[in-house]
């Protein structure tokens, strides 16, 4: 199975509609969106969901108040202040509550209940460029990383189901553990960057995570045209690390109206961007082992 991620050292570099294109270009593919925490490339490609499936991942402690005898030991040990007392009884904020389990094991009426923490959804659909899989974590919650590594299973299960052996996924900004997640069993990691000064930076934390893992890493710098001083620097340092350099994209108006029409920037008409946004595709291919 082989399988590229599309990631950036900070949020905000292209990396989505980049996603979006490939996911044009590339044949018998599936799509996955990994970004769980602020999903959008279900905003270009328009999905229509065939499964729908609660995430639930972590506990959190309710309290019975037909059980509650109101002795006041679980909010005297809880020491994340989760329990207080509601006329008579107690309750549990659900915001405050860190799943620690003390008030269960210490409730001398087993008045408090150990449920399951529902914190999203995951989707099935399918879009104009094929099958997608995808999330959306509830604001707040945790666990992203165990969301991420079950997104990649489904795709995986979902690309053996249907005879295909690529998947382009759209991972999370940064080098946090849904990153990491996203990095397990990938083929390439696909780093976007930006030529700033913070662009350099972020680009070498993320590379030296993708070689911790030893994820084969290519580097494309958007718009590079905005410094070219700055470009030429990435491109030194990846030819200096072994970095693939995928390629090169200049600041073009095209990405924005794409995004207006919730399209991938190449199915607008043939112009000299999207053209550079194909040619970069083949060179992306060309990393990929055949089989």
């Amino acid at each position: 199975m082989r399988e590229i991620v599309v990631i950036s050292g900070k949020g905000g570099t292209g990396k989505t509609s980049l996603t979006a294109a490939f996911a044009h270009l590339a044949q018998n593919k599936i799509l996955c969106d990994l970004d769980v925490d602020a999903p959008d490339l279900h905003i270009l490609l328009e999905p229509k969901t065939t499964r729908q499936c609660a995430f639930l991942s972590g506990h959190e402690a309710t309290i019975d108040p037909a059980l509650c005898q109101a002795c006041g030991i679980c909010a005297a040990k809880c020491r994340f202040r989760a329990i207080q007392a509601v006329e008579g009884s107690y309750r549990i904020d659900p915001t405050r509550c860190e799943g620690c389990k003390v008030c269960v094991a210490l409730c001398p009426h087993q008045a408090i209940d150990f449920q399951e923490r529902l914190c999203g959804t995951w989707y099935q659909s399918e879009t104009r460029f094929g099958p997608m899989v995808h999330a959306q974590l509830f604001p707040g919650q945790e666990n992203s990383g165990r969301l991420v590594s079950l997104l990649k299973q489904q795709a995986r299960d979902l690309a053996e189901q249907r005879g295909i052996d690529l998947i382009i996924s759209d991972g999370s900004p940064g080098i946090g553990c849904p990153v990491i997640a996203s990095l397990s069993q990938a083929t390439l990691a696909l780093i976007v960057t930006e030529p700033t000064p913070s662009g350099m930076h972020d680009l070498k934390r993320i590379a030296e995570l993708c070689e911790h893992f030893r994820i084969r890493i290519a580097v494309l710098v958007n718009k590079w045209d905005l410094n070219p001083e700055n470009t030429t620097a990435i491109e030194s340092l990846c030819l200096e690390k072994g970095y693939a350099m995928a390629g090169r994209l200049p600041h073009d108006t095209q990405v924005a109206q794409a995004m207006v029409q919730r399209k991938a920037v190449t199915e607008l008409d043939e112009n000299p961007f999207n053209l550079q946004v194909r040619q970069i595709w083949k060179g992306i291919e060309a990393l990929l082992p055949n089989h």
